[in-house]
């Protein structure tokens, strides 16, 4: 609360009950006089209990080492009080670790009591975040104490009550607070007391005044008024424990910004934003300047325990994270965001990085010591800001040293004291724990972008069939990973696959799904299966992992799903075949720029146990030039509008035929609404080519051995015509075995066809659908040579279903300027 000009000279601040404070008043010999409610609760014994005996009773037996009580009351006496840990009883056995305080009172005839005070640790550690640092605070702070009757009369004192307002004890005793206090005050206290002895709770009132020694400055007191009680229960007396807080309101206030750190510190990931904010929230609270240095390592997501120890002995090297100043001017000196910093080895910031440990020096000296002569410049710049108390506090997370957080004053005359590097101590914990978060965090985030990066074709080509083009845009910008894929794969006789899915969820673990289903579809698409065969053996794939996930011990079953689209193009036949499994549809662009979405079957999406649900294959035939648009369902869903208007839109940004693939693709991200996706965007766009007739030619051929010779020549011929003779050789043997095998194997009509695109393929068709399989013939077999020999000549070779049979089929290479493209 802040004084305004009309504030009267006592005023209530904030009166609350505190139940964990307990107070016994003992006689000379140790016996117990008074006895509070709050004792009763911590100890268990009632007033009757205990009033009239020795304060013995409640505590366990001593030990053989301990001193006698008579030594320990003569200890206290010398010291006029004793403060401390101790056990302490309870009614029903079990011992209490307690911070003790005995204070010595007087009262009239010098006459001496003692009060003795006691809170439970386990209670200040639980009951507040912050019990342990206004513990720490406060322990050594001097406590006035004052008893009086039930008139309100003193009736015991401690000497620090006199420093308090000036008032010495024989002012005191038989007289109440106006006879030693302004009116206002004195009235506003026995308030508050008159209600302790009626309800017999502990209450602390706190409140602003003026010293009788110092009327020139403001002085603010916080007042516990506790109620003794005698033997029978009944009040006695009302007990006022006073502290003066005036040089504690700014230490009160430090306290303040703990609750802060937890929602000011480590508001994102990254870990030099989370430097800045502990430099910022340090100044000017606790510190007039404050730094923070990481480890060089650590902005990069590298654990710095990975480098440490590699620099032959030398101090790491750090980085200057975050800074903050009182003063703007003292930012331009040796305190630079980003700047490397290379501590030297005898320093007090290598030793700090070295122990692990916290140092304090409360009176700097930049004209001496070891550390300074290494650092002449430095330790000048130093000596300009007008640092002249630091604190050096490591920063630590799982016994790794993160970096160093130094605070420094030059405004504030008060040096830094113990009470202040404690509290620091606790800002860099918070601090600490929000850095190896954003680490742990990098960490991850680098193994999941370098899988997928990995994963994700780095460059695709359509070959002879097609011109392509994608575009990928995580739904997080930050974490840039999630479970969408594209792929364009070639296949047999110029045809190309494309092939657009989408893995349920983000992350590590969605891109390590998607990994392994773009593989499977590989695998799958160079066994020439037709698209709903495919998707068919992939949705058993998913299934399979997902049991396999299942099967794991100790681990929940992840939630595996996954959509997909799989279309093969023929520039031969201009024809596309494509099937889905809950995917949506592709985009057709005609030449003419009209777009559709064909009607085909959609499919149930891969992995979810639906049951035997058939995949169904569609065959489209797309005049040259058509624009193939596939894509995952984040490109058209949104969550504000209907997929239609999604659907709406990408056919209108698709338009545009006479724009570039490349610019189609960015006409089309530019279309999605202004605020992050909500999901992946995947889109993987196709254009059209046919091959010329004159790239393609075939023959029908009779099911009989004089075809051989016939199918040669042909060959031949063509490979003449398209300026190839040097593999004419070559393409006569593979041709031979091929048609050999056809007349061999098969009943039906054989089909030759030899294709110019980028490598010469020969294929030839049967009606036999069973596939060749290539076998190691014994010496002395006459037969089985066929297929090893075309293996041989080839670049590749394999075999494919077709409609009433199958196709066998060769590549070789062709010389670069014979390529048709």
């Amino acid at each position: 609360m802040t004084k305004t000009d009309h504030m009267p000279l006592a005023v209530p601040v904030s009166p609350r009950e505190t139940p964990d404070a307990a107070i016994a008043m003992l006689d000379a010999e140790g016996t117990v006089m008074g006895w509070t409610h709050a004792a009763e609760q911590l100890v268990g014994y009632s007033a009757g209990e205990v009033v009239g005996r020795s304060a013995a009773h409640v505590l366990p037996p001593a030990a053989e080492d301990a001193p006698s009580a008579s030594a320990f009351a003569e200890q206290c006496r010398a010291q006029e009080g004793w403060s401390g840990t101790v056990t302490v009883r309870h009614r029903d056995g079990h011992p209490i670790k307690m911070t003790l305080r005995i204070s010595l009172l007087w009262g009239q005839d010098a006459v001496t009591r003692w009060l003795v005070s006691v809170t439970d640790i386990g209670t200040l550690s639980s009951g507040t975040s912050n019990g342990a640092v206004r513990e720490s605070l406060l322990a050594h702070a001097p406590i006035g104490i004052a008893v009086y009757d039930l008139q309100l009369r003193c009736t015991w004192v401690n000497d620090v009550m006199e420093r308090h307002d000036g008032t010495p004890p024989e002012r005191r005793f038989g007289r109440r607070l106006r006879d030693s206090l302004p009116a206002v005050e004195a009235e506003a206290l026995e308030v508050v007391m008159r209600q302790v002895l009626e309800s017999g709770t502990t209450t602390v009132h706190e409140y602003r005044a003026w010293s009788s020694t110092d009327r020139r400055r403001e002085h603010a007191f916080s007042a516990s008024f506790f109620c003794l009680q005698d033997a029978d229960g009944t009040a006695m007396a009302v007990c006022s424990m006073s502290v003066d807080v005036t040089g504690n309101r700014r230490a009160r206030e430090r306290l303040a910004i703990l609750s802060e750190a937890s929602t000011c510190i480590g508001s994102t990931l990254e870990v030099m934003r989370t430097g800045q904010e502990l430099a910022d929230l340090a100044v000017p609270l606790l510190a007039d300047h404050a730094v923070v240095d990481l480890m060089e390592s650590v902005p990069f997501g590298v654990d710095p325990s990975a480098v440490t120890g590699k620099a032959n002995g030398r101090p790491p090297v750090l980085r200057r994270a975050g800074v903050a100043s009182i003063d703007p001017g003292v930012l331009k000196l040796p305190w630079v965001r980003q700047e490397v910093i290379r501590p030297f080895p005898t320093s007090l910031f290598a030793t700090a990085l070295h122990t692990g440990r916290s140092y304090l020096e409360s009176v700097l000296d930049t004209y001496s010591g070891p550390w300074v002569s290494h650092d002449p410049v430095r330790t000048q710049k130093l000596r300009d800001s007008g640092v002249h108390s630091l604190m050096v506090v490591p920063i630590r997370a799982r016994r790794c040293v993160l970096g160093l957080a130094v605070f420094g004053r030059s405004e504030e005359t008060t040096p830094f004291q113990e009470d202040d590097l404690l509290l620091a101590e606790e800002l860099v914990t918070r601090a600490a724990l929000s850095l190896d978060n954003a680490l742990q965090y990098a960490r991850q985030r680098t193994a999941a972008l370098t899988l997928q990066r990995d994963l994700l074709p780095h460059h695709v080509g359509g070959g002879a069939a097609l011109d392509v083009a994608s575009r990928y845009v995580p739904a997080d910008m930050d974490h840039g990973v999630g479970g969408d894929w594209f792929d364009v794969i070639k296949l047999s006789g110029a045809r190309v696959a494309l092939v657009v899915g989408d893995v349920v969820g983000h992350g590590i673990n969605a891109a390590a799904t998607m990994g392994r289903l773009r593989t499977a579809v590989r695998t799958l698409a160079n066994m020439e299966l037709p698209p709903h065969e495919l998707l068919a053996h992939l949705d058993d794939t998913v299934k399979r992992l997902s049991d396999e996930d299942a099967d794991a011990p100790d681990q929940l079953p992840p939630a595996v799903g996954a959509t997909c689209l799989y279309a093969v193009y023929d520039p031969v036949t201009r024809r596309c075949t494509m099937a889905r499994a809950g995917h949506p549809p592709p985009a057709i662009i005609d030449p003419q720029g009209r777009a559709t979405f064909p009607d085909m079957p959609a499919g149930a999406p891969l992995g979810l146990g639906l049951g035997l649900v058939p995949f169904e294959s569609v065959e489209l035939e797309l005049p040259e030039g058509t624009l193939l648009a596939l894509y995952t369902d984040g490109l058209v869903e949104s969550r504000d509008d209907d997929i239609d208007v999604g659907l709406d839109r990408l056919g209108a940004a698709l338009a545009e035929t006479s724009s570039s693939l490349e610019d189609l693709c960015s006409q089309v991200i530019e279309t999605l609404p202004t605020q992050a996706p909500a999901d992946d965007v995947t889109l993987l766009l196709a254009r059209t080519r046919g091959l010329e007739p004159a790239q393609v030619a075939s023959w029908e051929l009779p099911n009989e051995p004089a075809a051989v010779p016939i199918a040669r020549q042909a060959a031949a011929r063509q490979l003449s015509e398209w300026g190839l003779d040097h593999l004419v050789t070559t393409e006569e043997l593979i041709v031979s075995e091929l048609v050999t095998n056809a007349i061999h194997y098969s009943g039906g009509p054989i089909r030759l066809r030899l294709i110019q695109h980028q490598v010469l393929t020969c294929e030839v068709s049967d009606s036999n659908p069973s596939h060749p399989r290539p076998r190691q013939p014994h010496i002395t077999d006459e037969n089985g040579r066929g297929l090893s020999l075309v293996a041989h000549l080839s670049r590749r070779w394999g075999s494919r279903s077709a409609t009433d049979g199958k196709v066998v089929w060769a590549e070789q290479d062709l010389p670069s300027k014979a390529v048709a493209v």
